[in-house]
């Protein structure tokens, strides 16, 4: 455990990916990686990652494990992210992305990091806030990015006030 205490307590994995279009900060699985493998090594420890496909109901999700090993015993942590379609992307792609969601967050379990207000898994999205309109032209571009799987629907909905006539639109895609 006391291992696992100095790698929680060295790892420094600052937000090294921005989102233009939803103009916010954030880390990847990838970015956490990177971060943690000196320690792991410093430390003498093994981290493994595997995935599982499980079923709650009729919804399907992406469980991630993280396990990390010493000589005297392991650490385990799951992350989930439920499995579904993307407009523009393949059902690979869809797995690999909910893949990468859920290894993040087993990933920020396991090594205590701390997702602050500027991640948009993090907000408080309770409180209600007066959101902001799309003209013609953003929206153009928003739906453009859907298509390809850099943003979705949902993103878009949480963060701007849609016209009926938009609302249309994104239910025709």
């Amino acid at each position: 455990m006391e291992k696992l205490g100095k790698i929680q307590a060295e790892l420094k994995c600052p937000k090294g990916s921005f989102n233009a279009f939803g103009k916010y900060k954030y880390r990847s699985a990838e970015q956490i990686l990177e971060s943690v493998k000196p320690l792991l090594q410093k430390h003498e420890g093994i981290l493994t990652l595997t995935d599982d496909i499980i079923q709650v109901g009729n919804k399907l999700f992406l469980k991630a494990t993280a396990i990390l090993s010493f000589d005297k015993g392991e650490f385990e942590v799951n992350g989930f992210a439920e499995l579904g379609e993307h407009k523009g992307m393949s059902s690979e792609q869809c797995t690999g992305t909910a893949s990468s969601y859920a290894r993040k967050y087993a990933l920020n379990g396991l090594f205590l990091i701390d997702e602050t207000e500027s991640d948009p898994d993090s907000k408080d999205n309770s409180k209600t806030e007066k959101k902001r309109t799309l003209d013609a032209k953003r929206f153009e571009e928003a739906v453009k990015a859907i298509s390809k799987g850099q943003f979705t629907r949902e993103q878009l909905e949480v963060s701007f006030e849609l016209t009926e006539g938009q609302i249309d639109i994104l239910n025709a895609l």
